[in-house]
């Protein structure tokens, strides 16, 4: 008889090696058990699948190569009640991580958990510690108040307004249209699997679209613990790389998401925000007064660097010669 498993982890990967083993530590340190882990791969020719042979995952194919195929595959190909979406460079901070993240769906409305914040490490690398300082791994997300950590300059896990109630280790969260959706998704979050297949559909799942995509009302627990992103570490050459994949990708497969992103404003005050500079230094500045550290500085630099990209990959998108990124030699 095969051993019943509450969970199945979903990690897309691709050329992941220099960061899986980490995760993979971080998950098997857990005190809680009833998982089962599938990396979901899309072709990778370095060590990713010897490291995730070495900590008996299941590896499944990716043909299509991105992480949002990577998911709606790894979704398709287990049956578990609960599934979470695990990126490669995540890490668990703690090995009472998954307890409190499944706590929630003991309350039969819950139909989904994320973290509500990104573990902050002062001994990380200055991108990391800028993104758990903001509370976004974009910019853009902060700026616009979508996103969906807590930000030590706004005290709040977003800006947007949402119906909540604060329970004793979770934020029980009403969502009743789409119209106010933070870009949670992604990172650790935890999905009831009769809630997503109620309505998912396609050959690529775009993790930040369900709650836009999914029948309101319902509830969702972001739950008070953290997930630690090691994202770009320290290297500028990696944050200009997820940037351009990031808006590129948006544009490439736009046709194949099941909620389309429009709000003319948000670019306009994007740009104000990040040409200007003066709003994004005093924000730097408030920033290191609330939470000391250099990686703030950081600020006006990425906001700048993120407009400069989106404008380029926008530009090229506009005049029809923006083309799918090669992904044969992409690596985390």
């Amino acid at each position: 008889m095969a051993e019943y498993y509450n969970l199945d982890i979903i990690i897309p990967t691709l050329n992941s090696g220099k960061i899986l083993k980490k995760c993979l530590l971080s998950i098997r340190r857990q005190n809680y058990k009833k998982y089962k882990i599938f990396i979901v791969d899309g072709g990778s020719h370095d060590n990713t699948l010897k490291i995730a042979q070495n900590f008996n995952c299941q590896i499944i194919n990716n043909p299509l190569k991105t992480a949002e195929a990577a998911k709606a595959i790894g979704f398709k190909k287990t049956n578990s009640p609960l599934i979470s979406f695990i990126d490669s460079d995540n890490i668990l901070p703690t090995k009472n991580w998954l307890n409190k993240m499944l706590l929630p769906f003991k309350d039969p409305q819950i139909i989904g958990t994320e973290p509500i914040s990104f573990t902050y490490r002062k001994n990380a690398g200055f991108i990391e510690r800028y993104s758990a300082l903001i509370g976004a791994n974009d910019p853009f997300a902060y700026v616009n108040g979508n996103y969906d950590r807590i930000s030590y300059l706004s005290n709040k896990w977003t800006n947007l307004k949402i119906n909540s109630i604060n329970k004793k280790s979770f934020l029980k969260l009403k969502f009743q249209d789409s119209k106010s959706i933070p870009t949670i998704g992604a990172n650790g979050t935890i999905f009831r699997r009769n809630f997503l297949n109620n309505f998912f559909k396609g050959d690529y799942l775009f993790d930040i679209d369900i709650l836009a995509i999914a029948p309101k009302p319902f509830y969702f627990a972001k739950v008070k613990t953290g997930i630690i992103h090691t994202f770009c570490e320290s290297s500028l050459t990696k944050f200009i790389r997820k940037q351009n994949r990031r808006l590129t990708d948006y544009y490439i497969y736009k046709n194949n998401r099941q909620y389309k992103w429009t709000n003319s404003s948000l670019p306009i005050k994007f740009t104000l925000y990040s040409l200007l500079l003066i709003p994004s230094i005093l924000d730097s500045i408030k920033g290191y007064f609330r939470k000391p550290d250099l990686a703030w500085f950081f600020h006006p630099l990425a906001c700048f660097l993120t407009w400069w990209i989106y404008f380029i990959v926008t530009l090229k998108y506009k005049l029809h010669l923006l083309k799918p990124l090669i992904r044969n030699q992409w690596s985390q």
